[in-house]
């Protein structure tokens, strides 16, 4: 059904610069709703950067988490590149200006320089590398959630407050930017916003106990629609002509020439949670559960989300696969790494299984969703996939079905992330990850018991889980 529009000017009109997330110095007293910062004789990040070296190619950059720290890895050889250490439970997010990596880390999201960028020149690019660092930048909030990038836009959401803010990707290195649009929703809740080329902004509805609903509000921040219809509320992707879809625990909700439509899942409650979308297919890849007393759930389908008709379709799979699972290969191919060790290629359009890769030894899903377990994500036509069992991680081509590098690593790995390197919008930061932000992730809900009491991060359940 299509879902009616409301009047402007709800109540959610422009609460733009009220609590504004802040930059806060790493290690300071500054933190969440801090609305200033104490003034600093530190170098800045140019400052204490090294001396940059000029590449005669794209330099792509493999970010992963383990239990005290980060790794930065070469895409093209998984040689270490650099070891950060950090203490506590972190999570990853691409920026999306192919060079930085935000960090969900205590105290906020925090600015990992991946040390790979493209400087334009005319006609044609500059390519550089330097030594990865951890920054000083921080974007304050109290549980860092889903971070969200399209058409150059990143937009990162606070779980903690309900406050968001959306500025230009390739500002995110400097910190919250002058002319960042910030807004704080009426209550906090495990949420996701998504900002569009119109400059309209798509932003859940909820509270800490309960959330069912979706606004869209334009660019004024007015709503012009909403949606209470989606219990459980949860993820996003974006598909093409950008249609955005957000999972409920009984279907989705679709975004898409200015109308919100329900579409219902087949069974009364077929939870769709995580999902990953492409510009290069109108078809988003979701999971799919059914159980909502399971302890932990172990899926063998997912579903295809068609934003131009609303049809839902389910398919089965050799294996059950999780949260940090689904992936989109760069010409929309549907990709769910299972638990039988194998990658699983799916045409999005027929739901037919094109082949199966394997890649490594079967496993099990843990029922404690933090700890370490397979993850995938994509970047120019190669699979990047870890495994926690062996520490390894391996490359693959998606297309060849070749395993063509794999390396050992000295760490376990758990969260991934990829800085392209690339100048923005060239091959930017691969497929649109449902979250696990992706990634997702980034989640399970709290229904799912794996997941954290009230929130998962860019997983949270929010980000995936």
């Amino acid at each position: 059904m299509t879902l009616s529009t409301r009047p402007r000017g709800a109540r959610y009109l422009a609460l733009l610069g009220a609590l504004p997330l802040v930059l806060a110095a790493c290690g300071s007293d500054a933190g969440a709703g801090s609305d200033t910062a104490e003034p600093t004789d530190e170098p800045t990040v140019e400052e204490t950067m090294a001396a940059p070296t000029e590449e005669a190619s794209v330099s792509p950059r493999i970010v992963i988490t383990y239990d005290g720290g980060v790794q930065v890895l070469d895409a093209t050889t998984l040689e270490l590149v650099s070891d950060l250490p950090l203490e506590g439970f972190n999570r990853l997010n691409a920026a999306g200006d192919g060079r930085h990596v935000l960090v969900s880390t205590t105290g906020g999201f925090q600015v990992l320089d991946a040390g790979t960028w493209a400087e334009p020149h005319g006609d044609h690019g500059h390519f550089y590398t330097a030594e990865p660092m951890l920054t000083d930048v921080i974007f304050a909030a109290e549980k860092p959630g889903h971070v969200v990038v399209h058409e150059g836009r990143t937009a990162l959401f606070d779980d903690g407050t309900g406050n968001i803010v959306v500025q230009d990707s390739d500002t995110i290195g400097e910190g919250v930017a002058d002319d960042a649009r910030e807004l704080a929703l009426p209550a906090a809740h495990h949420g996701v916003a998504v900002e569009l080329m119109d400059g309209s902004l798509l932003v859940t509805d909820g509270t800490e106990d309960e959330r069912s609903g979706v606004r869209v509000l334009d660019a004024d921040g007015e709503e012009i629609a909403a949606t209470d219809d989606c219990p459980g509320v949860h993820g996003e992707a974006t598909a093409a002509d950008e249609a955005v879809v957000i999972g409920c625990e009984d279907g989705v909700v679709i975004y898409a020439d200015g109308e919100l439509t329900k579409v219902d899942s087949p069974d009364d409650y077929g939870r769709i949670g995580n999902q990953a979308g492409t510009e290069e297919s109108p078809i988003v890849l979701g999971d799919y559960k059914v159980d909502p007393d399971a302890e932990l759930e172990r899926p063998t389908r997912i579903s295809l989300i068609d934003t131009r008709n609303g049809e839902l379709q389910l398919v089965d799979l050799p294996s059950s696969y999780t949260f940090r699972s689904i992936a989109r290969g760069d010409d929309g191919e549907a990709l769910v790494l299972g638990t039988d060790g194998s990658l699983h290629v799916i045409d999005p359009e027929s739901g037919e299984l094109v082949r199966s890769i394997e890649i490594m030894d079967a496993w099990e899903e843990s029922e404690v969703w933090q700890d370490p377990r397979p993850a995938i994500r994509v970047l120019d036509g190669t699979a990047y996939v870890t495994d926690p069992a062996t520490n390894e991680i391996h490359a693959v081509d998606i297309e060849t079905g070749e395993v063509w590098n794999t390396a050992s690593l000295e760490v376990t790995p758990n969260e991934i992330a990829l800085a392209s390197g690339d100048l923005p919008h060239e091959h930017g930061e691969g497929a649109e990850e449902g979250h696990d932000h992706e990634d997702e992730a980034d989640h399970e809900d709290e229904v799912d018991h794996e997941d954290e009491a009230d929130h998962e991060d860019e997983g949270h359940e929010g980000h995936d889980h």
